[in-house]
């Protein structure tokens, strides 16, 4: 055979002509020019274009080559393969045995698609020939359109071993497994459960719903284990409980610890009973299996008068599937749960490091970040850390491609509430009420869900609204009924529903939730913490309190990592406090506890005392800024444009009323008011000067 020449009339061959008289060399001809000489082979030089179109599909040298060129070679009828090699070298098309770009591009596109996908098919034998797994090339077939069942299977496989560790690989698997021609419904658990883990709870429904309806569905057990982790996560508990009677206990297995949780959270603690034993061992020695039968066996321990255990066995069982690595698609993390019991138990640190921790090793896949984002949060604002609680609440809203789900949604309304009420902004709270009711329409009421219900218990009765939310409140009252009211998760709820009885002035409402308060004390620290505040506050409001007692009171509330309250009950006791040193010291005791009313920028720097207030106007107390108005008086002009009252503001910023008086009677007379109404119009332009409208 001649040897391979481009015909000098080709439009390559007049470029390269070109290229060759400025000093470049024509066997590297520019893109174009590949691509064109690529198209000329024809006739006697065809064999060239089916050796480089074989390499091109995926063929390599050396190796086996496609049988019908091989044949020919063997036979004489084309030159060897090392001839064949030297001419495609030659014309500047193959370079170190890898077909150049363009010249690949032009000969796939110019071959018939059944041409392309016979050679890939003969490729693929000779990979399952040699036991040899395809890799990327798979997925490079499956996405070029070739369905092949061994793409298929090996493509499955792949994915199956992403399933736990990676399911956003996974997800991509699977769906050039699809192409490829798997098999659409005998996938459609691992998929679902991939786009679950992954955080695409739309997808994964779509996927269920298709499979739970098909007759005998395959893989049934996992494809329930998704539709209840997606029915949690929108805020329904009580589906995923129904997903699980609907499988029956005879095809539980491993997922019966799953069912416990999910039971026992929407109140169905005899079916959780019947379908999980908390002594029944895992199903399997893995950590995975440990893990969640120690997230079952929590879960009911949690459920004890004593609930001594649940805590240290949550604990293990998040940390074994840190280890474990899986991001498994739950109800709830064991994570999850360990936290609220710790939050529950008084002890937010500790729900603040359980969380961190399983964030960093991504237990339960992106669907549970932000959730734990989230309980950080929350834990973070129990214990007074208000920014580092903002903070936690910007993670959780970006810790993964999709909007909140439903679940999470609520619970970063009700931290917003938390925040605002904790801030003592009345308008920032109206807002974030407002937003709370939004989201409380899409979820129901559930055991896990008890201390964001609580925080707009209270705030719903700080602002009259109480009927907005009374039938959720007798919703969670009777969901602990049929639980028996464990102690561990009614006590703070309980005292949640004393703090909003004591904001409407309602005795009745009040006692139910103080005697279950005293009755749990006899097994519950935090129930007798709280059941001597809530008696605090009683004899605070009733103006008929011992100081030493309030003070104590306040004390332990911070001792159980619940600052903010403590120190709201010193504040209110020392506004009504008859004694000038009862005032003090319960003043002294408010800052200890919260340390933030004295910070730069938090509006509450000084003591709070007449003494103070008078170091504060010595000289002329302007401020740098030329508003005329110290900081303390700042902060105190912000509260009286709020309409708040000498006592409201003295109990915001925890002054005695008498102070606040005096530092708006200075203000007054530095701002030359002539009466309220005008005193009022020059605060706003003070501090309109402070905050200048931007450009």
């Amino acid at each position: 055979m001649a040897s391979f020449q481009p015909r000098p009339q080709d439009a390559a061959e007049l470029l390269g002509s070109r290229l060759n008289h400025s000093g470049m060399n024509h066997s590297e001809p520019p893109p174009h020019a590949a691509e064109a000489m690529a198209l000329q082979l024809k006739g006697e030089n065809a064999a060239v274009r089916e050796l480089l179109l074989a390499l091109s599909v995926g063929f390599v040298l050396p190796g086996p080559l496609p049988a019908d060129l091989e044949r020919r070679i063997d036979a004489g009828e084309v030159e060897s393969l090392d001839v064949l090699i030297g001419q495609a070298e030659q014309a500047g098309l193959l370079t170190d045995g890898t077909v150049v770009g363009p010249a690949r591009n032009a000969l796939l596109t110019a071959a018939p698609t059944s041409k392309v996908h016979a050679l890939q098919r003969e490729l693929v034998a000779f990979y399952a020939a040699d036991g040899q797994p395809m890799g990327d090339f798979a997925r490079e077939l499956a996405r070029g359109g070739l369905a092949d069942q061994r793409v298929a299977a090996e493509l499955e496989h792949t994915a199956d071993k992403a399933l736990e560790h990676d399911p956003a690989l996974a997800c991509s698997l699977y769906d050039e497994a699809l192409l490829a021609g798997a098999d659409e419904t005998g996938t459609a658990a691992r998929r679902a459960q991939a786009a679950a883990a992954n955080g695409d709870l739309d997808s994964a429904t779509r996927i269920i719903d298709t499979l739970l309806v098909s007759v005998d569905p395959p893989d049934v057990r996992r494809g329930v284990d998704v539709a209840a982790a997606v029915w949690a996560h929108r805020g329904m508990l009580a589906r995923s409980a129904d997903a699980y009677s609907w499988l029956g206990a005879p095809r539980l297995g491993s997922s019966a610890p799953l069912a416990a949780v999910a039971m026992v959270g929407c109140g169905n603690r005899s079916g959780a009973d019947a379908l999980f034993r908390a002594d029944a061992p895992p199903e399997s020695p893995t950590l995975l299996a440990a893990a969640l039968a120690g997230t079952g066996k929590g879960i009911l321990e949690s459920l004890a008068e004593d609930p001594q255990q649940a805590l240290p066995i949550l604990i293990h069982a998040s940390d074994m599937l840190n280890a474990a690595g899986s991001a498994l698609p739950l109800p709830d993390t064991p994570a999850a749960l360990a936290a609220l019991l710790a939050l529950h138990s008084g002890e937010p640190y500790l729900a603040e490091t359980v969380c961190r921790a399983a964030a960093a090793a991504g237990q339960g896949g992106n669907a549970a970040k932000p959730r734990l984002f989230l309980l950080q949060a929350w834990s973070a604002m129990q214990q007074d850390k208000l920014e580092d609680a903002r903070l936690s609440i910007n993670e959780a809203s970006k810790a993964n491609h999709w909007p909140l789900v439903p679940r999470d949604e609520f619970l970063r309304a009700a931290l917003e509430v938390g925040l605002a009420r904790r801030n003592g902004e009345i308008a920032e709270l109206v807002l974030a009420w407002e937003r709370a009711r939004e989201a409380m329409l899409h979820i129901s009421v559930d055991l896990y869900s008890l201390l964001p219900w609580g925080e707009l218990v209270i705030t719903a009765a700080r602002l009259r609204e109480t009927r907005r939310i009374a039938h959720y409140f007798e919703e969670a009252n009777q969901l602990l009924e049929r639980l028996g009211s464990p102690p561990l998760w009614a006590v703070p709820f309980h005292w949640a529903a004393v703090q909003a009885a004591l904001l409407s002035e309602n005795p009745a409402a009040l006692a139910p939730h103080a005697t279950a308060l005293a009755r749990a004390a006899k097994n519950s620290h935090l129930a007798a913490v709280l059941a001597g505040a809530g008696k605090a506050w009683v004899s605070v409001l009733a103006g008929n309190f011992q100081p030493a007692d309030v003070e104590a009171a306040a004390r332990g509330l911070g001792r159980m990592g619940m600052p903010w309250e403590g120190a709201r009950l010193a504040g209110h006791a020392a506004a009504r406090a008859g004694e000038r040193k009862d005032m003090v010291r319960l003043l002294s005791c408010a800052r200890d506890l919260h340390p933030q009313a004295n910070a730069p920028g938090n509006g509450s720097a000084g003591t709070g005392e007449p003494r103070a207030a008078a170091t504060a106007e010595a000289g002329n107390g302007m401020h740098p800024d030329g508003s005329g108005l110290s900081e303390r008086e700042k902060e105190v002009a912000r509260l009286v444009l709020e309409g708040k009252t000498y006592r409201e503001i003295g109990e915001a910023i925890y002054i005695s009323p008498r102070t606040a008086e005096h530092h708006i009677a200075r203000m007054r007379r530095r701002l030359g008011a002539e009466n309220r109404s005008d005193l009022l119009a020059r605060l706003r332009l003070a501090l309109a000067a402070e905050n200048p409208p931007q450009q």
